[in-house]
Formats: C-alpha cells, sequence, structure tokens
C-alpha cells in the first residue's frame, strides 16, 4: 500500500520530512532490483516531481527500461514502453480513429482507439531512430499534455512523464533531435558503466534465482501533492541571480552582467548558449533537490547539483571543442567554477528567515 500523503502545504516542516522518508523508501524499493546509479534515480525522480521529461544517453545494456519500468512501479503509475523505429507513424503512438458498426443496428461510427502514449510513464526507446515527423507528434504531447485527432482533443493522463532514450554509439541512420527539440526535456541523464562490485552484484542477480516484489511507495494524488510542494519551496534572490549568471555566462554573443569576465572556456570552445529555460529548470529542479534533501529552501548547492544535467543538452559547441575533446560536462564545470556565489543582502536574509517560521 502507498504511504501516506506528504503532509499539508500549511505544516512545511512536516511535508519535507514525509517527502524525505517516502524518497528513502523509494530508493530502497528500486534498489531491490537496480544496482546502483543513485544519481540518475535521483534525476529521474526529481524530472516527475517537476512535471519535467527527461532524455536519457546512454550505451545497451545499462537497464535502462528496466530501471524506468521499477521506478513507475514503486510511484504506482501506468508504464508504456514505445521502440522507436524508422517505419514508425504519429498514428502508432498518439492513437486512432477506427470505424464501428453497432450490429443490431447497423449504424458506423467513428471510435477513437488509444495509442501507447496514454499511460503515466512513457519509455520513448531510441527516439532518435525515428523520422522528425514522429519525433514531432511525441514533443507535441509532452508539451500539450494532449492528442488531437480528428479535431478532438483527448487528454493524457496526469501525472504525465517521458523518458526518452538515445544510444551515443551509434548515429548512423538516425534522426538527431534538433536544438530547438532537445529544449523541451527538462534533464540530459547520463548513465555510465557501472563499477566493479556493482557489475559483480549484477552478474549474481541476473544469473541467479530471485522473485522480487516490488512494493508501491506513493500513489498518483501523493505524487501531485509533491509537485505542488516542490514549487512551493522559497528560492532567495541571490540564488536566482546566480542561476541566471550561470546561464547567461554561456551566450557568448551578450555582454556579462556585473561587469564579470565570461570564462575562457566558454569564449573559446561554446557557439551558442542556452535560453530562458534552462534557468527555470535550474531554479525548480534545484527545488526538488531541497525537498529531497530534507530542504525547505533553494541554495547555490542545490543549483550546482542540477547543473550538468540541466545544460549539457542546451550548450552548444563549436569546431575547436570537438577538436581538442572538450565536453559540454567540462564546460560546465569550468563554470560552476568561475561563476561567482554573492551573499544575500540583509533585507533578503530577514525575509527567508520570516518565510522559514
Amino acid at each position: 500500500m502507498p504511504t501516506p500523503p506528504p503532509a499539508a502545504a500549511t505544516d512545511p516542516a512536516a511535508a519535507i520530512a514525509d517527502v524525505r522518508a517516502a524518497y528513502e523508501k523509494l530508493r530502497g524499493e528500486i534498489h531491490k532490483v537496480i544496482v546502483g546509479q543513485d544519481e540518475v534515480v535521483e534525476q529521474m525522480l526529481m524530472c516527475i516531481f517537476c512535471r519535467g521529461h527527461g532524455l536519457v544517453v546512454g550505451v545497451p545494456g545499462l537497464a535502462k527500461t528496466l530501471l524506468i519500468s521499477t521506478i513507475a512501479r514503486t510511484l504506482s503509475l501506468g508504464f508504456s514502453r514505445i521502440q522507436f523505429t524508422p517505419d514508425l507513424m504519429p498514428s502508432d503512438i498518439t492513437g486512432t480513429e477506427v470505424i464501428e458498426e453497432d450490429k443490431a443496428t447497423g449504424a458506423r461510427e467513428l471510435r477513437f482507439v488509444k495509442g501507447p502514449v496514454f499511460a503515466n510513464v512513457i519509455l520513448a526507446d531510441e527516439i532518435n531512430r525515428t523520422p522528425p515527423k514522429t519525433q514531432a507528434a511525441l514533443l507535441e504531447a509532452m508539451q500539450e499534455r494532449h492528442v488531437t485527432v480528428g479535431g478532438v482533443q483527448h487528454h493524457l493522463p496526469a501525472p504525465f512523464f517521458v523518458l526518452a532514450t538515445q544510444n551515443p554509439i551509434e548515429q548512423e541512420g538516425t534522426y538527431p533531435l534538433p536544438e530547438a527539440q532537445l529544449d523541451r526535456f527538462m534533464f540530459m541523464i547520463q548513465i555510465s558503466y557501472p563499477g566493479a562490485e556493482e557489475e559483480l552484484e549484477i552478474v549474481k542477480r541476473s544469473t541467479g534465482k530471485r522473485d522480487v516484489k516490488i512494493d508501491a511507495v506513493l500513489g498518483n494524488a501523493d505524487i501531485t501533492r509533491v509537485q505542488e510542494l516542490v514549487r512551493q519551496v522559497p528560492a532567495a534572490d541571490h540564488v536566482v541571480r546566480y542561476a541566471l549568471r550561470l546561464v547567461r555566462a554561456t551566450r557568448i554573443k551578450e555582454p556579462m552582467d556585473g561587469g564579470h569576465e565570461r570564462p575562457a572556456i566558454v569564449r573559446d570552445y561554446v557557439a551558442w548558449g542556452a535560453g530562458p529555460r534552462a534557468s527555470e529548470y535550474l531554479i525548480l529542479a534545484a527545488k526538488a533537490r531541497a525537498v529531497l534533501s530534507g530542504s525547505y529552501h533553494v541554495t547555490p548547492e542545490h543549483v550546482r547539483g542540477v547543473a550538468h544535467p540541466v545544460l549539457r543538452h542546451r550548450i552548444l559547441t563549436n569546431f575547436s571543442a570537438e577538436a581538442d575533446q572538450v565536453t559540454t560536462d567540462a564546460i560546465i564545470e569550468g563554470l560552476l567554477k568561475a561563476v561567482p556565489v554573492e551573499a544575500s543582502s540583509p533585507a533578503e536574509a530577514k525575509q527567508m528567515d520570516a518565510v522559514m517560521r
């Protein structure tokens, strides 16, 4: 049975404590099946609690499908997997209208048959292997939270969360997502190879006989309350300004704010910087990270903790970066080292103290 829902928003401390306890139980249930990948699990849950979507990048065999389906089970959510192929059509995702005949009267009418997108958690497997028209159908559903067939809108279930995967190795015969569509994903989540001890445990589990029972921790109503709680978490002005400086420092064609100097790694290796959606997601994800860590206010450290998944797909590198093998993660690391954190003003500190009380 799902745990009790988080406490009412009028008691922030109790609500945060309840979410923190539920998060620890979620991790325990997930790790009955998944070995390691703590950071990946946290980022996926943050996406859900922020009403966002994630783009997962990892080589085959890293249990991406198993991880996502396990998270769906712990959250009592409907799970649907869509394997993207070059011949996949938009209607294969969204659904289509069929002619249905009443055997008694002989009357015919159109009936909408829902596609696999009508689920809470969608795994869009290898999204870059299907043509842009089909990609756009999924991305429209992600943004609008409904599909339109025959002039009729059909609303998707809530919560609705898409995890799209990409294979970073094979790029032949693929249709890479353009930057404008990549920007619709809150996080780009990178899954790496397991460590030696973790891989040992994976092999022992997968080659032995195990019957694992996964318990649901949160239901739909509980997830909605957590999503509302995340948006209620206060972020001080100096924290928001810090997030803005990180994002605006990537825009090489614009002057730096406040007389600060743009980091050399950005000047040398960035062609285009991140847009305003990056600033929004930095703060929203930092709020979710604060909640999951048991804090009811956002700090610059929370912002720094989500900078890589928020920014890595929103920074476009130039030819010099490719030639020197400089990755976007290295550029983000340089940003975090170079962009200063300003202290809060006395008035702001007093205001935040009042909020905490």
